[in-house]
């Protein structure tokens, strides 16, 4: 019993003392599996994940959900408008006893497929929503806005869709009802300025509402800009209470990035770059992201390098 209690005790204390805001856009790795191990544990400050899917992921199966805590969302829509395969699968998380107290929206429905996002009309997205997200709300979980894009597009398409939404669920009423949702996630790639209008937009919109950023990074910039650009970032949203959770785009290697080489958490032989340690709590690394070799194995061969020239000085 007093084995089982400090186990307890030493589980809270983890969670203590991660940050609640900072998340993980997970890409799992199939050729590398040991990266998908780099992002959960005692040396991280990530506190919490989502997969583009509604189910957890293999990689993370043995933190419980208040260590780290699985976000689910549904990606997109399929033919059938009116399905509830992602009610029905939260709610068997739900059943099995994962504690899920968030979920969120369509990811990218106003960009195109080649672009990554899902492609919704707003009036299809609204159709699934209130098959899907409403009874989960009624349940008491939280609810996520879709994740639009960065563009111009995307305040038009959440407008279209919340009316959309209404319509749907006060058809054959007497009362109007309006769609209910509990956060706004959003999502940017340019600079810091850009991203606080961004966000400045929806809070002028929408007041007192909380600000996701669930993917974000200055994309296709050198190292100096992308290294500024995050920490400028990570103070912004730890300092400023409308803001909910964020997660940086970046947990991959920078040969398969396609957000820029010098913007991601690994160098191209799976080790953590500035960025990468800097987001999990740690310190600089000093390894430059577009490496292919060890920085541990050069820093070990510069060593004996050294240590041979010496000898030789001295015979």
């Amino acid at each position: 019993m007093a084995f089982l209690a400090l186990v307890a005790m030493a589980s809270v204390a983890l969670a203590a003392d991660r940050n609640d805001k900072r998340g993980l856009c997970f890409v799992p790795n199939p050729d590398h599996p040991g990266d998908n191990k780099l992002w959960a544990g005692e040396n991280s400050d990530i506190s919490w994940y989502y997969n583009y899917q509604d189910t957890p992921s293999p990689a993370f199966s043995d933190f419980p959900q208040s260590d780290f805590e699985f976000v689910p969302m549904m990606w997109g829509v399929t033919e059938d408008l009116d399905a509830t395969t992602f009610l029905d699968n939260v709610k068997g998380l739900i059943d099995d006893g994962r504690n899920i107290t968030h979920v969120l929206g369509f990811n990218e429905p106003d960009g195109p497929f080649e672009w990554g996002g899902s492609d919704i009309p707003p009036k299809d997205a609204a159709r699934a929503w209130v098959a899907n997200f409403e009874p989960l709300g009624e349940m008491g979980v939280k609810l996520g806005l879709p994740g639009c894009t960065g563009g111009w597009g995307s305040m038009p398409w959440l407008r279209e869709f919340l009316g959309n939404c209404s319509e749907i669920l006060s058809d054959g009423r007497d009362e109007k009802k309006n769609c209910t949702w509990d956060f706004i996630p959003v999502h940017w790639y340019d600079n810091f300025e850009g991203l606080a209008s961004h966000i400045g937009e929806r809070l002028a919109e929408w007041p007192n509402t909380s600000i996701w950023i669930t993917e974000y990074a200055y994309a296709h910039k050198d190292l100096k800009e992308a290294q500024e650009f995050f920490n400028q970032t990570l103070d912004y949203f730890d300092k400023e209470d409308f803001v909910g959770r964020y997660t940086y785009f970046g947990a991959f290697r920078s040969d398969s990035s396609n957000v820029g080489n010098d913007t991601v958490f690994l160098n191209k032989a799976g080790e953590l770059t500035d960025i990468g340690s800097w987001y999990l709590g740690g310190e600089a690394t000093g390894v430059d992201p577009r490496s292919a070799a060890s920085h541990q194995a050069v820093t070990g061969w510069l060593t004996l390098a050294c240590f041979t020239i010496s000898l030789l000085g001295l015979l």
